[in-house]
This record gives C-alpha cells, structure tokens and sequence, in this order.
C-alpha cells in the first residue's frame, strides 16, 4: 500500500484541506493520504472532507498538538 505525507502543521483552516485536496492526486487508488496538522479545527475539517469526496478515514489521533490523520483514497 502507497503512502503519501502532507506537513500541513503551522497551516490554519482552510489551507490544510487545499493541500490535502492537491496532496491526494499522487495517493493512487487504495493508498493513504497521512497527514499532520496543528490547527484544532482540522478535526472537523478532515471529518467534513472525507464525507464529501467519499475517502475513508482510516484513523485520527492527536499527541502534543498535533493532529494526524491518515485516509484512504476510494476514487
């Protein structure tokens, strides 16, 4: 399985997501898109997104202000 990293720590909504939406374009299909953040709102955010383009959330955690998620491309 493919995996891409996007440091998006030091970014504020909504520029997380925009990186993300661009980042996931190299996932290939079934392949994990783990990205880090720090800004509290891209809990929400990243749950909204994956909603919207049909992507699974694989899993999402939080240690020391950061914010990591990793999601599946499904298309």
């Amino acid at each position: 399985m493919s995996t891409v990293t996007l440091d998006a720590k030091g970014l504020n909504c909504p520029l997380p997501i925009l990186r993300a939406k661009k980042a996931m374009r190299d996932v290939p299909i079934g392949g994990i898109l783990h990205v880090l953040a720090t800004d509290p709102g891209a809990v929400k955010d990243f749950e909204a997104f994956c909603r919207a383009t049909g992507h699974q959330m694989v899993d999402q955690s939080q240690e020391s202000g950061v914010y990591t998620f990793n999601i599946k491309r499904t298309a």
